[in-house]
């Protein structure tokens, strides 16, 4: 990794855990296993690349740092919600998650449930927040944008085409569908609100959407090939569950050699959608080149 991506990690997942520790502190009431269990989910694990796709955007149009942590902060909870709930036994029923037990393992069901709509609901009161934005109407577009891709027409929708993939074979497009919505629809969202942050119309966002775009499908081929070739110590979860479960992916579909040529395509292309940024654009850039190389 990059030294000057390897600091930016660093800084976000420093920010990031300061921030939720804020938010989140455990009251003296039968309530401290919720918000406890909140924290476990939230506080010292995780790459951040959502929160850190956020402020390197952000930080294109002069956004205040803080600002961009907030909103980054709103889309990692959204994105630990989901984590809660498909590692319950109803959904993927996994026993790890970041290399430690998943959060209905050491709290139980009924508290990882609860656990996951009280991030859902935090990542909405974040974006309200006038530390996030003291412009209402900025404010409203966050929170319109991160749940238009948290509903059915972006993660929600992605997760129950996952669902349905056990029962039926996808051919490629309907993969690519798939993943657009489970995967890239929060990474999307993650680049719009950096640039809702900085005031950009929706017209001059058509860039950063098609870098989003491409860096989301190259995220996902390189999450299917670390399925099938990855180190389970290094991942920190259960990998090889889609072959498993006779899951059609990038991989099955594709072959390994020609979806890892198509990821690094893939990431020449995001980059090339930066290119009127010059070299203020570097740090996404190099954070799209580290998804198809990452080993966990």
């Amino acid at each position: 990794m990059p030294e000057r991506l390897a600091e930016a990690f660093a800084a976000i997942q420093q920010d990031v855990d300061a921030a939720f520790d804020a938010f989140l502190p455990v009251p003296d009431d039968s309530r401290a296993p919720l918000l406890e269990a909140m924290r476990y989910a939230v506080i010292g694990g995780g790459k951040r690349v959502r929160p850190l796709l956020v402020c390197a955007t952000a930080r294109l149009y002069g956004v205040a740092r803080d600002a961009a942590v907030n909103a980054g902060c709103a889309v990692e909870a959204i994105h630990a919600y989901s984590l809660i709930h498909d590692d319950l036994p109803c959904m993927d029923d996994d026993d790890l998650r970041h290399g430690k037990p998943t959060v209905h393992k050491a709290f139980g069901e009924a508290v990882a449930v609860l656990a996951g709509d009280s991030l859902h609901a935090l990542a909405f009161d974040i974006l309200t927040m006038p530390g996030t934005s003291a412009d209402p109407f900025v404010r409203s577009e966050l929170v319109a944008t991160l749940a238009r891709a948290s509903g059915h027409g972006g993660m929600a929708g992605g997760q129950m085409m996952d669902i349905a993939s056990a029962q039926r074979d996808y051919d490629l497009p309907e993969v690519t569908r798939l993943q657009q919505l489970k995967t890239g629809a929060l990474l999307a969202a993650s680049v719009e609100l950096g640039a809702i942050l900085g005031k950009v119309p929706p017209e001059g966002r058509t860039h950063l959407r098609a870098y989003a775009r491409d860096i989301g499908l190259a995220f996902q081929i390189a999450d299917d090939l670390l399925d099938v070739e990855g180190d389970e110590d290094k991942a920190g979860k259960a990998l090889r569950k889609d072959e498993g479960q006779g899951k059609q992916t990038f991989v099955t579909l594709m072959g390994r050699d020609a979806a890892r040529r198509q990821a690094t395509v893939l990431v020449e292309q995001a980059g090339q959608h930066l290119a009127s940024h010059g070299a203020e654009a570097e740090l996404l850039i190099e954070l799209a080149r580290f998804v198809v190389r990452r080993d966990h």
